[in-house]
């Protein structure tokens, strides 16, 4: 009988290898899935040639074997460092395609095959492969994962560990990528939300910069020239003073006349404040009162407050629904949160569920949470229903989001109209005052 050598995966989706004694390659298939493995290839053993022995007449010369140098037979791997970041819309790609394949029935690691062919992100395409070597060196999904701390935060690998331990990966893949696609379509709305207003105050900027240091001084050789050495009108006056104080400030123009100023306040103090507020970020005090003021701010505060329940909730909510236990589900979510506020409130959840106290205790306490959250989570934790409600939480903030971003933006537009109506008409004023007082002096 012959024996066919087969290579298949088995339902924690690690691979095994092994020969099978069978009369074809069908009945190797067919018992190797009775067996409970996936298999991805089966082929028929043939003898080994004997070393030195010639190849019969009409029969396969050997191959001959490759030549070490020649070109194309090394292949050297990008380095990391020239392979790039992997942005969270390509990684929200891949765990949806992969959550589809593995879906689908595919073995894990042809999966990983599958989509580290078709990627085109160097940096992804690398780890991908990389996460096929581990599997197929006997490690796990998620211990290929943690090796990639940078691209796989802790919200993924647990919850991918959660999934290989309650044999349910693919569900676990599916909720993974629902849950990085709405995060990823909040975010986009609100970038979207803000481009316009941003680009227009961007535009406005440089329009009047170009205002100031080129056509006012222009006016004020006029006005010295037609005045004959009379005061111009006070407000006309502030104008220009503030006129010549950009264009001295500003190292940008003086470089045209071929002359390089040193930089004074105007340039030096935006860039001292945002080195300060870098560096202050990077403590925990003040990354803590910055979050705060981010919470507390008048119009984008309710905003950051939404955005910050809404992602609390629906991170929870994913990792308790996927078997992640609820203290180490707290840890990811204090971890994962983005703002310190609403971290260190997660810090109190965690240490009342640890001593067998509630949740909504402490989130109550710490004043971050509005009653209806608070509320819902109570209701949810007596019913035993908390992951459902967590995630019915995430979905009406989100709607509030979007609500919030629409008013933001149309309050934002007829302020910025009125707010370049006055810059440019004191401008407009201010050069027409001059011209007044000629005329008021010629017809005198």
């Amino acid at each position: 009988m012959p024996k066919f050598n087969y290579v298949a995966m088995n339902q924690r989706g690690k691979e095994e290898k092994g020969t099978l004694d069978v009369a074809s390659q069908n009945e190797a298939i067919n018992r190797l899935k009775d067996m409970g493995f996936f298999p991805t290839k089966v082929t028929e053993a043939t003898a080994e040639p004997k070393k030195g022995a010639k190849g019969k007449k009409g029969g396969k010369k050997p191959a001959k074997a490759k030549k070490k140098g020649k070109k194309g037979d090394i292949n050297i791997p990008m380095p990391k460092f020239l392979q790039g970041k992997v942005k969270p819309k390509v990684l929200t790609t891949f765990t949806r395609q992969l959550a589809t394949l593995v879906d689908a029935g595919l073995p894990l690691l042809r999966g990983l095959r599958v989509l580290g062919k078709q990627e085109r992100n160097p940096a992804l395409k690398g780890i991908i492969e990389e996460l096929a070597v581990a599997i197929e060196g006997g490690s796990t999904f998620s211990e290929g994962l943690a090796q990639h701390p940078k691209t796989f935060n802790k919200l993924f690998i647990n919850m991918v560990k959660a999934g290989e331990m309650g044999g349910v990966l693919e569900v676990v893949l599916n909720r993974l990528s629902e849950f990085m696609e709405k995060a990823e379509k909040i975010k986009g709305k609100v970038v979207a939300a803000m481009f316009y207003p941003a680009a227009v105050m961007v535009v406005a900027g440089l329009i009047l910069l170009l205002l100031m240091v080129v056509v006012v001084p222009k006016f004020k050789q006029i006005f010295a020239d037609m005045l004959e050495g009379e005061p111009l009108p006070d407000f006309t006056q502030i104008v220009m003073n503030i006129s010549d104080y950009i264009k001295d400030q500003t190292i940008i123009f003086p470089a045209w006349a071929g002359d390089w100023p040193v930089p004074g306040p105007a340039v030096w103090y935006p860039i001292a404040f945002f080195i300060f507020l870098k560096i202050l970020a990077k403590t925990k005090f003040g990354s803590y009162w910055l979050d705060f003021g981010k919470l507390k701010a008048p119009v984008v505060g309710p905003l950051v407050s939404k955005v910050s329940i809404s992602r609390f909730s629906r991170t929870l909510g994913t990792l308790v629904s996927s078997g992640v236990p609820i203290l180490q589900a707290l840890t990811i979510v204090r971890e994962t949160s983005g703002n310190m506020v609403v971290a260190r409130a997660v810090t109190m959840v965690h240490e009342s569920v640890k001593e067998g106290d509630t949740i909504t205790v402490p989130l109550e306490t710490s004043k971050v949470f509005p009653p209806m959250v608070i509320s819902m989570i109570d209701v949810g934790e007596q019913t035993g229903a908390l992951p459902e409600m967590l995630m019915r939480i995430a979905d009406n903030f989100d709607e509030e989001v979007d609500n919030a971003v629409a008013a933001l933006t149309s309050l934002l537009e007829p302020i910025m109209i009125v707010f370049l109506a006055i810059i440019v008409g004191s401008i407009v004023i201010a050069l027409f005052l001059p011209l007044i007082k000629l005329i008021d002096k010629l017809g005198g």
